[in-house]
């Protein structure tokens, strides 16, 4: 990793446009696999994003890289919300800064902010940057399930991932 390092932030308004051209890159919305149906559709993406900045129940960080002496990059965001009981998190990051552990250290640190346990995470079964990230910040297999991937257009293989302390 470079002499870079990240800091969460709350997610702002603004920030939102630059995770819609996040989500533009289309072997991103493979990799993710369970993404909206129609990730090009900006209406959709923007009132999906204010439902989520009204909803004070859902944690939201926003991923900033920062390089000396320069201003801070976005390059994703990770989010816990509840899902059918369960407390969950997802995570993006820009495919331009993949493999650059970013997604671990972003999950380590709201990890400090996200108390809630057992917390759980979801990946395609063949994510495995992913799972990677999950399985490094403590998450453990707790099972494997098949649905319906909107980016793949089939349903597919997915890991339930658990963080019980």
């Amino acid at each position: 990793m470079s002499p870079c390092s990240i800091q969460l932030r709350e997610v702002t308004h603004d920030d939102t446009s630059v995770f819609f051209d996040h989500l533009q890159h289309a072997p991103a919305q493979q990799m993710a696999a369970f993404i909206h149906e129609h990730p090009e559709d900006r209406a959709a993406h923007d009132a999906h994003w204010n439902k989520l900045l009204a909803n004070d129940s859902i944690t939201k960080r926003s991923i900033e890289l920062i390089h000396p002496g320069a201003e801070p990059e976005l390059v994703g965001h990770i989010i816990s919300f509840m899902m059918e009981g369960d407390r969950e998190i997802t995570y993006w990051i820009d495919h331009k800064h993949w493999g650059e552990g970013i997604a671990t250290e972003a999950l380590r640190e709201f990890l400090s902010i996200e108390k809630a346990r057992p917390l759980y995470g979801r990946a395609a079964q063949d994510n495995e940057s992913s799972i990677r990230v999950m399985v490094k910040n403590g998450f453990q297999l707790l099972r494997q399930e098949r649905g319906f991937a909107s980016a793949r257009g089939e349903e597919i293989d997915e890991v339930v991932m658990v963080l019980r302390v």
